[in-house]
Order: structure tokens, then C-alpha cells, then sequence
């Protein structure tokens, strides 16, 4: 199915609503509102093989919500203009006198240059009975089995449609298809992938030299289930056509205690190859996920580049005042790495180990990780808070035998409480990698946010 077929029912959908638009409540209930975030960002690759990178640029979204129209049928219209500015920096992608990586901000010219400007516009109509909601157009899913990345300017986005069912007491269900997606640093649509898939590889680094390969659809089911007060359980199936199905299982738990509040996350996903990916044909046409396939799996050769991983983790979190300490592990089984669409431009995953530099998600990984959060609040300083994270990853499958990494996360955070700045944030973020399966990096993120509600 091509874009087309998103377009048509978006574009009846809109009709409708501009039609209805006199009804109350379409008018009446709507809102937008403007967030900026100024953004520097300053990147050490201190292996030297890609230099450093040192960029400041100002981003700009207007989100504007309908109400919805009067009637059994509630016909509403939401729309999202995203707009990202260069104010320095950027580098220059394959320049060989210039220390310094292609943009991590900004889109690239076709000389390689990081461009002065981006933007988009994204539409998204809906329509509500009862307490259900459909949703066909612009979507920002934040769900166990596709998450949008939200770490630079500019949010990405996903083209598709989302049912969200809302009709039992304690019971969410939700189901939905994507179709595109458009990155943090885009201004068009890509057809969706994995890491693995969407960049050309040479010959030796894979199966064959195949050209990147993508997927038609991201088919996503779910349930949230409020057991009581304390616990909820959650169940998602995803599905990317020609790659994989994942099976996600969560468990959140919160118990007060004598002496602070105990919270519980437990979750575990389970990957398995189908369509493309489950052939060795379709494998050898370029449909192939990242992984380490090596000795020690008898049938290595066969199954080279086949979506298999098994992840499980649990995190434990104890908070008692201003105070908050955590504590997890993480264990990841098969023999690719953890699986969820990535276009190669920037992605999150629903692991407790997805972080600043890293997600420790490579094949046969275990990973251990504390934490702890300060909230100054409680000692006179309202709008202050602290955060320290440290990950250490072991047992990743190589080549070169078993590997290890560690990542150290510092964050410092200011919102102001009162007077005509009210609101402004100031974040400043430090991260560290040391790895032995990828690039030592050190990194630096500042960025000042606002949001202003226009009506």
C-alpha cells in the first residue's frame, strides 16, 4: 500500500471535520501550543577516527489540538509544525582536512554540508465514540514495541493509523499500522528498517553486497491492565513485515514500605525472524539483522543475519524523600542484537539500559546498572534535580571472543518556579562510553527549553 492510501482517509477525515468545524467543541476545545528548545551539542570520538563534533541550533514545535465535533461521532483534526535552525557548527561529511563528524543536528546537503534549515508539517484526524479514539496521519508512539527518538531538536514521527479502545474499567487496548517514518533530523519519509538492513554493506561484512532493505508495514497490538492501585501488567505484539515479530511482556509494581516506596519494572521481550528474514533467500537479498553469528552456532552459516534475541531485565527502585536509588540487570540471549525498527538516523528502545550513548542491546549482553536521583526541592531549592547512572556490559558475542563496555550518565536539571521566566528549563547532560565493540566517546548536551500556551 502506497502513501496514497494514508492520504485518502486523511484527507476525508479533514474535509469532514472543516465541515463540522461550527459544531461545539471542534473550536471551543482546541489548543496549541509553542515549545523551543535551544540545543549544544559537543561530541569527543577519542578514538580519533571520527574527530569531534561541536554544534548549537534552536528548534521550534507548534503543536495545535482540536476539540472534537458534537455527536455520536466526534470528529476532530490535529496538526504538528516542526521547524530546526543551525546557529553554528555542523562539519562537513567526507572532508578529509576537517576533524570533525557530519552533523549530529541537522540534515546533510548533497555536498555534505550540515543545512541552515529543516522543516515539516504533520496532520493527524481523529475521530472518538465513546471513549475510543482513532488516529490516522502524524503519530509520536511511545509504546514497548516502537518508541520515537526525542534526543536532538526535533522529535521523529511516524506516519500510520492507531486505534486506542478505552471502553472497560482498568483496560486499555490499543492496536495501530506504521508505515513511514520521518527522523529527528528529516524533513521527508523513510520506509521503515532495522540496524541491519538500512544502509548498503560491503562484500565480507555480510551475506552479499545487497542495497538497504525496508519494510511496507509495523503492525502493532497491546493491553494495559490496571490490576489495583500498585501493579500493572502489559502485553504487545509487534510485527515488522519481512523482518521480525516481538512479543513483549511488562510488569510495574509499586509498594509503599515502612521506610519509602519500593517501584518494580520488569520486562521481557521475545524476537524471532519471520517473512524475508526467515529465509536464507531473503537474507541473501539484504533482508539481515545486525548480530554476531560466529563460532560456537552450528548452523552459523545458514542462519547468518536472522532476527533471534531473547531480553529480559528488571529494575528495582527505592525512594525516600528527595532521595531516589536504583538498581537493575538486563540479560540478552541469541544470536542478533535487540531488534525494534531503526532507520539509522536515531532511534530509542523500551530497555532500561537505552541511554544517553548507548543502549547495551549487542548480541549475548549482560548488563548491570545503578543509579541515583536528587530532587533539591526538598532542601530549599525547588526546580532542581540530579541524576547520576552508571551501566557496565559484559559477555557481548565477537569476533574477537567476549567484550565489555561501560557508559557513566550525569544530568543536571533547573526548571524555574516563579516570575516571568516561569517554566524555562536548563539541562545539562554528561556521558562517557568506554567500549570495546564500539567507539569511546565522551559527549556534552545543553539545551534550554520553553513552552508557551498560544490560546
Amino acid at each position: 500500500m502506497t502513501a496514497i492510501h494514508f492520504r485518502l482517509p486523511l484527507a476525508l477525515s479533514l474535509a469532514l471535520a472543516l465541515g463540522l468545524a461550527e459544531a461545539g467543541g471542534f473550536l471551543d476545545d482546541s489548543h496549541a501550543t509553542l515549545s523551543l528548545r535551544n540545543f549544544y551539542f559537543n561530541q569527543d570520538n577519542r578514538d580519533g577516527h571520527a574527530g569531534q563534533t561541536e554544534e548549537w541550533g534552536q528548534g521550534l514545535r507548534l503543536d495545535y489540538q482540536s476539540g472534537y465535533t458534537e455527536g455520536t461521532v466526534g470528529v476532530g483534526l490535529d496538526a504538528i509544525g516542526l521547524l530546526g535552525l543551525r546557529l553554528d557548527g555542523g562539519g562537513r561529511a567526507g572532508k578529509a582536512d576537517q576533524a570533525r563528524t557530519p552533523s549530529a543536528l541537522l540534515p546533510l546537503e548533497h555536498d555534505g554540508r550540515a543545512r541552515d534549515e529543516f522543516s515539516s508539517l504533520g496532520l493527524t484526524a481523529k475521530l472518538r465514540v465513546g471513549a475510543s479514539e482513532a488516529r490516522v496521519g502524524t503519530l509520536i508512539p511511545r509504546l514497548p514495541v516502537i518508541k520515537a527518538n526525542d534526543g536532538r531538536l526535533l522529535p521523529q514521527t511516524f506516519e500510520g493509523a492507531q486505534l486506542t479502545v478505552r471502553e472497560f474499567d482498568d483496560l486499555t487496548l490499543l492496536a495501530g499500522r506504521l508505515r513511514q517514518a520521518k527522523g529527528r533530523a528529516q524533513s521527508h519519509r523513510d520506509d521503515l528498517s532495522i540496524n541491519g538492513a538500512n544502509s548498503p554493506r560491503k562484500p565480507g561484512n555480510a551475506v552479499s553486497a545487497a542495497p538497504a532493505r525496508h519494510s511496507d508495514a509495523f503492525d502493532f497490538l497491546g493491553l494495559d491492565y490496571q490490576v489495583n492501585e500498585q501493579l500493572q501488567v502489559q502485553y504487545y505484539l509487534g510485527q515488522l513485515e519481512d523482518f521480525y515479530r516481538q512479543h513483549f511482556v511488562g510488569l510495574n509494581h509499586e509498594q509503599a514500605l515502612p521506610l519509602g516506596t519500593l517501584k518494580t519494572d520488569l520486562r521481557h521481550f521475545d524476537t524471532r525472524a519471520t517473512g524475508r528474514n526467515a529465509s536464507r533467500s531473503g537474507r541473501a537479498e539484504g533482508y539481515t539483522a545486525a548480530g554476531y553469528y560466529g563460532p560456537g552456532n552450528g548452523e552459523s552459516g545458514a542462519h547468518r543475519g536472522k532476527v533471534d534475541n531473547r531480553a529480559w531485565s528488571a529494575l528495582f527502585s527505592w525512594s525516600l524523600g528527595a532521595h531516589t536509588l536504583g538498581a537493575g540487570y538486563q540479560r540478552l540471549s541469541g544470536d542478533s542484537h535487540f531488534i525494534q525498527p531503526n532507520q539509522g538516523n536515531g532511534s530509542d528502545v523500551y530497555l532500561i539500559t537505552d541511554r544517553q550513548l548507548n543502549s547495551f542491546a549487542r548480541a549475548g549482553e549482560r548488563t548491570w546498572l545503578a543509579q541515583y536521583g536528587l530532587d533539591f526541592g526538598a532542601w530549599g531549592l525547588p526546580g532542581l534535580s540530579s541524576n547520576v547512572a552508571y551501566l557496565k556490559g559484559s559477555g557481548i558475542r565477537s569476533e574477537r571472543g567476549h567484550l565489555q563496555e561501560w557508559e557513566r550518565d550525569f544530568t543536571l536539571a533547573y526548571v524555574v518556579q516563579a516570575g516571568p521566566a516561569k517554566g524555562l528549563g536548563i539541562t545539562w547532560r554528561n556521558a562517557s562510553l568506554r567500549s570495546q565493540a564500539s567507539s569511546d566517546v565522551d559527549q556534552n548536551r545543553v539545551f534550554l527549553t520553553y513552552s508557551l500556551a498560544l490560546f
